[in-house]
């Protein structure tokens, strides 16, 4: 007989550690573009900044959207760590089309993928630790998860802010994103285990009935549900204003590249370490 399944976090520690460094990755992955596209869409492709930020973080949002709508039915059908792979998968070309874009829609298109590998690797780190911390450990598990992402993509907008100012928009600060996409794969492919066994070991022994119609329960037919979700898009529309438009107008009243990679990692950070404290409660 194999190995019984147990949940928790101190049970688990092992894998939950590898998957926090994966996602790490997964956050580095986004911030290194936060200090960054609005000024190569002015610099590099004479493109009016406001409309510039808009069409990347709007083609981020709908495919990061669209993604997270399919992962979870993804995450039973394929199983969660071929998911994750499969977000890896679609991140690596990132960050060379990035550094080699001839033209504007390169950049946009570059961001449909990112938002695609985002909406199933990062929710695929969530799953998998859901999955090995059990009910007890949820909430730390969830904290754990966003602070090591956030954290990365503050640590990511920071060093790519540093390398800009240094050697320039392109290409250097996307080299980056090569060795994050690079390490991020291999270690899930080389290390990561998938935890369906431990969901499936909780759902034997809960008692929570489970949801006919996800899509309407947790939009509008179940009270609580319906109302995370609202407070859920209206989170995640701030972060992607501070994304956009925080670089622009920084850049409008004479800040340095540097500087913005220091301001525009202070967001995300404070983010990422109040996670550890909200998530808990």
């Amino acid at each position: 007989m194999g190995k019984a399944i147990e949940l928790g976090l101190r049970q688990n520690w092992r894998q939950f550690a590898l998957l926090e460094l994966v996602n790490a990755f997964v956050g580095g992955m986004v911030g290194m573009e936060r200090s960054i596209l609005p000024q190569l869409a002015e610099a590099e492709f004479g493109l009016a900044a406001k409309t510039a930020a808009l069409s990347f973080i709007i083609a981020f949002g709908f495919a990061k959207a669209f993604a997270n709508l399919f992962t979870g039915t993804l995450a039973s059908r394929l199983g969660r760590k071929k998911l994750l792979m499969l977000g890896w998968l679609l991140g690596i070309p990132v960050p060379f089309i990035l550094m080699l874009a001839p033209a504007w829609s390169w950049i946009v298109a570059a961001n449909v993928l990112l938002g695609v590998h985002q909406g199933f690797a990062w929710s695929a780190t969530v799953v998998m630790k859901i999955d090995l911390a059990g009910e007890r450990d949820r909430g730390l598990a969830m904290g754990l998860n966003e602070f090591a992402g956030y954290l990365a993509v503050a640590l990511a907008a920071f060093v790519t802010g540093l390398m800009a100012s240094e050697y320039g928009l392109r290409p250097y600060p996307f080299y980056l994103g090569v060795g994050l996409s690079v390490a991020g794969f291999l270690s899930t492919w080389l290390l990561v285990r998938d935890t369906k066994a431990h969901m499936t070991t909780e759902a034997a022994a809960s008692k929570v009935p489970r949801l006919t119609h996800i899509f309407q329960d947790t939009s509008w037919r179940h009270r609580n549900l319906g109302a995370v979700t609202i407070t859920g898009l209206v989170n995640n529309l701030n972060d992607g204003m501070v994304w956009g438009l925080l670089p622009l107008f920084l850049v409008q009243k004479g800040f340095s590249m540097q500087e913005i990679g220091i301001l525009a990692a202070h967001y995300p950070a404070v983010w990422g370490i109040g996670q550890l404290f909200s998530r808990r409660l």
